[in-house]
C-alpha cells in the first residue's frame, strides 16, 4: 500500500485501539467464562436485520452504477478503484439524498457497497472530477479496512482522546485517497469547498481563504469540540488538500485537552457536548455508589479498631478473673493501661457490675463487650451497641468469642 496514501498517525493508532481493544475482547471472554459470546451473536443478529434493511432500500430504491446505467459515472468509478489499486471494485450506487450533502461507504455480509447522494452528484454536473474525490474518500474506507475493523476496536474506539484521535486519522487518510483519485488538487479542494458552501455557491469560495479559517481553531471551544469529534474541522481538510504536510496550524488549547482526557467519545458531530454530559453522569452515579460505600467503610474501620481495643482489655478481664475467680474492681486492677487511644476512640469505660466494657468512640456512638460464662467455664464475649448498625459490627462480634 502507498504509504503516502496513509495519515502519519493513522497507523500507530490503529495499532493501539487495536491491542486494547483486544485485551478488553479476551477479558470479557473469560471473565464471564465465554457468556460474553453469547450476547455478541445476539447483538451481531440484532445488527444484521438493521442494516440489512438499509442495503434492501439501497438495492430497492438506488440507481447501481453499470456500464449502461449512468455509463459517466461508472467510468468515473471504475478510473478511481483502478488509481487506487482496488482489484474488485465494490457496488455503487446514486441513491436520493433528500437534501443530504454527503457520500458514505458500507460493508455487509462480506460485501462493499459505495454510495454517492444525488446532491452531490448534480453539484458538480458542470465539474464531475470534483466527483472523483468523493469517490476515492469512500473508497479509502474501505481500502483501509476501515469498515471490516471497527468491531475489533470498538472498546477502544469510546476512549477519551484516542477513539476520537484514531477517527479523525482516518478521515485524513480518506482524504488522501480523494486527492489521489483527482486530477487536480483544485478538484479535491472544490469538493470539500461544497460541503461548507452548498451545492451552488461552492464555485464561488475563495479556497485560499476558507483554507486560512483554520488559524482560529486554537481557542478552548474549537478545540475541545475537535478533540472530542470524529472529523477534524473542515477548514483544516482544506488546508492540508491545498498545502499537504506543510500545512500549519495553531496548538490546541490547554485546557481543552485537559477537559478532553475525561470525556468518552460517543460518536458523530457535536459528541464532545454529549460525551461531556456522559461522563458527568457517569461521575454522578459512581460518585452516588462509592461515596455512601466509603462511608460505610469508615465507619466499619472505626469500630474494628474500637472493637480491637476493647478485647485487649477483655483479654485482661479474663484473666483476672480465672486467676482471682472474681471480677476486678477497675480496669487498671486487671493490668490494663489506657495510654494512647487508637484513631476513632475517645475513651474506655468499665463497669465492675457485669464486667462490661465500653468504648466510646469519636461520633459518640458505643460499644459495649459484655461478658457470660458458658458451662464448659469458659467466657464468651458479646458485641452490643444500641446507636451504631449491624453491618458496622465486625465479624467477631455475631460470633462472639
Amino acid at each position: 500500500m502507498n504509504p503516502s496514501l496513509v495519515y502519519k498517525h493513522e497507523g500507530k493508532l490503529s495499532t493501539i485501539c487495536l491491542v486494547l481493544s483486544l485485551i478488553v475482547w479476551l477479558a470479557l471472554v473469560v471473565g464471564t467464562l465465554g457468556i460474553a459470546l453469547i450476547y455478541l451473536l445476539f447483538g451481531f443478529l440484532g445488527y444484521l436485520f438493521v442494516h440489512s434493511a438499509f442495503i434492501s432500500y439501497l438495492k430497492g430504491t438506488g440507481v447501481k452504477l453499470t456500464p449502461e446505467q449512468f455509463p459517466d459515472l461508472h467510468q468515473r468509478f471504475v478510473e478511481c478503484c483502478r488509481k487506487l489499486g482496488v482489484e474488485q471494485p465494490p457496488e455503487a450506487y446514486v441513491l436520493h439524498g433528500d437534501g443530504m450533502f454527503n457520500a458514505f461507504a458500507t460493508r455487509f455480509l462480506g460485501r462493499h457497497f459505495v454510495i454517492l447522494l444525488s446532491d452531490v452528484v448534480d453539484a458538480f454536473e458542470h465539474q464531475p472530477e470534483a466527483l472523483d474525490f468523493y469517490i476515492g474518500h469512500e473508497l479509502g474506507h474501505i481500502r483501509r479496512g476501515h469498515l471490516t475493523g471497527m468491531i475489533w476496536r470498538a472498546p477502544a474506539s469510546v476512549l477519551p482522546l484516542l477513539g476520537a484521535a484514531y477517527s479523525r486519522a482516518r478521515e485524513y487518510t480518506c482524504d488522501l485517497h480523494g486527492l489521489a483519485c483527482c486530477p487536480q488538487p483544485e478538484h479535491a479542494a472544490r469538493a470539500l469547498a461544497a460541503i461548507s458552501a452548498g451545492g451552488k455557491r461552492w464555485a464561488d469560495v475563495n479556497l485560499r481563504q476558507l483554507a486560512n479559517q483554520s488559524q482560529q481553531s486554537g481557542g478552548f471551544w474549537m478545540s475541545f469540540h475537535e478533540l472530542t469529534g470524529d472529523y477534524p474541522w473542515l477548514v483544516k481538510r482544506l488546508a492540508r488538500v491545498i498545502d499537504g504536510d506543510n500545512a500549519q496550524f495553531p496548538r490546541r488549547h490547554g485546557f481543552a485537552w485537559f477537559l478532553a482526557c475525561f470525556t468518552p467519545r460517543v460518536g458523530g458531530r457535536g459528541s464532545g457536548a454529549v460525551g461531556l454530559v456522559l461522563m458527568v453522569a457517569i461521575v454522578g452515579i459512581l460518585a452516588a455508589v462509592a461515596i455512601p460505600a466509603y462511608h460505610d467503610y469508615q465507619q466499619r474501620a472505626q469500630v474494628a479498631i474500637a472493637y480491637q481495643y476493647g478485647a485487649q482489655a477483655a483479654a485482661l478481664v479474663e484473666g483476672y478473673y480465672r486467676q482471682n475467680e472474681e471480677v476486678p474492681e477497675t480496669l487498671e486492677q486487671a493490668g490494663f493501661t489506657e495510654g494512647a487511644l487508637p484513631p476513632g476512640v475517645t475513651g474506655i469505660e468499665y463497669t465492675a457490675d457485669g464486667a462490661v466494657i465500653t468504648l466510646v468512640l469519636a461520633d459518640d456512638h458505643r460499644l459495649a463487650l459484655v461478658p457470660s460464662s458458658q458451662d464448659d467455664g469458659s467466657i464468651r464475649w458479646a458485641c452490643e451497641s444500641d446507636d451504631i448498625p449491624g453491618k458496622h459490627l465486625p465479624k467477631a462480634c455475631s460470633e462472639g468469642q
